[in-house]
C-alpha cells in the first residue's frame, strides 16, 4: 500500500482474551484500535455492526480489518460508507451463525464480492465453521483463501498466541509493519 493504514482488530463472540493473537496484536501494532462491544455474550448484529462502523469511520487513515470468528461476519455486514474506508481485511476462522442459535441474528451471511482485498484463513477442523463453508465464503467474497491443517478455531485454545503467519498475511495486506519497531515474523509463537 502506498498510504498509511489504520488497523482495526474485530474480535468475535465472547471477545479475544489474554494471550489471543488479536489481543497481542492490539497491544503491539502501532496505532491499532480494537472494537469493543457492549455485549460480548449475546451479540446483536445491529449493535455489533454499528460499533464496528463507528470505529471504522473514526479511524484517522484508511482501514485494514483484522477479524476473528463472528467478527468476520460482522465485518461483512458493514454498510457502504464504512466499507468505502476499508482497504483490506484479514478474516480469520469465520463463524457460521446458522450453527448456533445465539449467533443467528448475523444470518444470513452476505455472499457478495467485497470491494477491497481480503484474505480468509480457515482451519480443516474448526469446530465453529466447516472448511467447505469457509471456502464458500472466500469464493463469494472474492477473497484469497488460506487453509490451515488441524488449526482448530485459530485461537489461544488451539495454540495461536503471537501467530507469525497471521502477521505476515496482515503485512501482505498493508505493505507496512508497525509492530512496536520489531519484525513480528521473527517473533516466536506463543
Amino acid at each position: 500500500m502506498t498510504s498509511r493504514t489504520s488497523t482495526i482488530i474485530v474480535p468475535g463472540w465472547r471477545d479475544s482474551g489474554p494471550g489471543h493473537w488479536q489481543t497481542l496484536w492490539a497491544q503491539r501494532l502501532d496505532g491499532a484500535s480494537r472494537v469493543v462491544q457492549d455485549d460480548w455474550i449475546t451479540p446483536s448484529r445491529t449493535a455489533w455492526v454499528g460499533q464496528l462502523e463507528k470505529t471504522v469511520l473514526a479511524a484517522p487513515h484508511p482501514v485494514v480489518l483484522v477479524a476473528h470468528s463472528l467478527g468476520c461476519i460482522a465485518s461483512i455486514h458493514i454498510g457502504a460508507e464504512a466499507a468505502a474506508r476499508v482497504r483490506g481485511a484479514l478474516l480469520v476462522a469465520p463463524a457460521d451463525p446458522e450453527r448456533r442459535a445465539i449467533l443467528s441474528d448475523f444470518a444470513p451471511v452476505p455472499y457478495a464480492p467485497l470491494p477491497y482485498r481480503s484474505i480468509v484463513v480457515a482451519s480443516s477442523n474448526d469446530p465453529y465453521c466447516p472448511i467447505r463453508l469457509a471456502g464458500a465464503y472466500a469464493r463469494a467474497w472474492g477473497s484469497e483463501f488460506v487453509r490451515l491443517q488441524n488449526a482448530g478455531h485459530i485461537n489461544i485454545e488451539s495454540g495461536y498466541g503471537e501467530w507469525p503467519l497471521g502477521m505476515a498475511l496482515l503485512q501482505s495486506l498493508t505493505g507496512e509493519l508497525d509492530w512496536g519497531g520489531s519484525s513480528a515474523v521473527s517473533t516466536a509463537c506463543g
